[in-house]
């Protein structure tokens, strides 16, 4: 089984440095595209059936032909790479910008020479300070070796790179949110239309992919699509994708495997089942921000379509798993509270909703709720559905509560008519 995007990071957490990479094929896929033109390279992603790694999935390539690409285009056209990663139980992107950054770099390179974007930025988390150091050091280093700057490795495409560690919070992982805080704004979301790939970074053309998204492109330039299609399980998308697994198991980790494995294999053999004296009840698929999965599902294939035929999201592809001694009330009380306080506050249904949905569940999981607020709950899940926000940050709160209430309705009648959490 190949694994383009982690064979060559260090098991003993170590990164990656210029030379080792060079060493193992680094910069050739770069090296290949410089002698192609931004349409061959452009086409070779749609070719490859890449879908982004953020989590809505959206097609690559597709994504990319949206920048003006005349005479006429406005510049400085930009290109971002989203390492916010804040999403409850998600830490793949980590995994790839700490193990091997030149892999990134590498793959916006090539992904900017392909839209001609003049400026690139990788937004980082601000909580991953190992993950700035050495990005920062691969960044000084690629432009020593001439892959960055002016004429890079010879060619007439020029290209800046700089990375900007957000002081933000779970909003900045927004698209737009994130062009408005690279902009030294308020983290809010933006109207759109325009889009970014038209309107973005200071009102220019910009691109924003995944970090894990960028990994991908030097693969599939260097490899081929018939190659990188060929990684996967799936119809639904070419290439491999790192997933996670977290709860308790007894492995939690990332591996990058096919896309397109069930969950019942990443749970069962790679996160070796359940830790012992406990069991499997439920999972949220993609992070917090997913509607949960229960045993019927476990045979799924985690691809973008399959996971939402059987009623959820593939998200960001990491595994929450919910086991039999963990209240689920406790577990979507915990999520909510971190959504209401995450809000930017930009929308009513959103900044009113979330501490409303937040205490309305404290008073079940401690005693003091009633069979109305039952209702009530419901009433919020679709109150604060797609199309009734701003963006998508309420939507995606409002996944688990609604998954909740379907599959664990028990107990939350329950955790009324005993006054208590049943679980304490």
């Amino acid at each position: 089984m190949e694994q383009p995007l982690t064979q060559h990071i260090k098991k003993d957490g170590s990164v990656l440095s210029l030379k080792e990479y060079e060493a193992v094929g680094g910069y050739q896929g770069l090296k290949k595209a410089l002698k192609m033109t931004p349409k061959e390279v452009m086409q070779m992603v749609k070719d490859s059936n890449l879908r982004g790694r953020g989590g809505a999935g959206f097609p690559t390539g597709m994504k990319w032909s949206f920048v003006p690409m005349d005479d006429h285009a406005p510049h400085p056209k930009y290109i971002v790479a989203n390492g916010d990663e804040m999403e409850p139980g998600t830490f793949k992107d980590r995994v790839l910008v700490e193990g091997n950054p030149h892999q990134l770099i590498e793959g916006m390179i090539i992904s900017a020479y392909a839209i001609q974007a003049d400026i690139s930025y990788i937004f980082l988390r601000w909580a991953y300070h190992e993950a700035a150091k050495r990005v920062e050091v691969a960044i000084h280093e690629a432009y020593q070796a001439g892959y960055l700057g002016e004429r890079i490795a010879g060619s007439d495409f020029h290209l800046e790179m700089h990375l900007h560690t957000s002081v933000g919070r779970y909003m900045c992982g927004e698209e737009t949110a994130l062009l408005n805080a690279l902009e030294g704004k308020r983290a809010n979301p933006r109207s759109k239309p325009p889009f970014p790939q038209v309107s973005g970074l200071f009102g220019k053309p910009t691109i924003v992919n995944n970090v894990e998204t960028f990994n991908n492109i030097p693969h599939i330039i260097d490899k081929g699509t018939e190659w990188y299609q060929a990684l996967s399980k799936s119809p639904d998308g070419g290439g491999t994708k790192l997933y996670g697994v977290s709860g308790h198991v007894k492995k939690p980790a990332i591996w990058e495997l096919p896309l397109g494995v069930s969950l019942r294999e990443l749970i069962e053999e790679h996160a070796g089942g359940m830790m012992d004296g406990y069991k499997f009840r439920a999972a949220l698929p993609g992070g917090a921000s997913t509607d949960f999965l229960t045993e019927e599902h476990l045979d799924v294939a985690m691809d973008f379509t399959n996971v939402m035929k059987a009623g959820s999201r593939m998200g960001t592809g990491t595994v929450i798993v919910l086991d039999d001694k963990t209240c689920p009330v406790g577990m979507v009380l915990n999520l909510e509270k971190f959504f209401a306080q995450e809000s930017c506050g930009w929308c009513t249904p959103c900044r009113e909703g979330l501490p409303w949905t937040a205490k309305i569940l404290d008073a079940i999981e401690n005693g003091r709720g009633m069979m109305n607020q039952l209702d009530i709950l419901s009433f919020e899940t679709v109150y604060m559905a797609p199309g009734n926000t701003f963006c998508a940050l309420a939507p995606g709160a409002m996944e688990p509560l609604q998954s909740a209430l379907k599959y664990f309705r028990e107990d939350f009648e329950r955790h009324i008519k005993e006054h208590k959490c049943p679980w304490d």
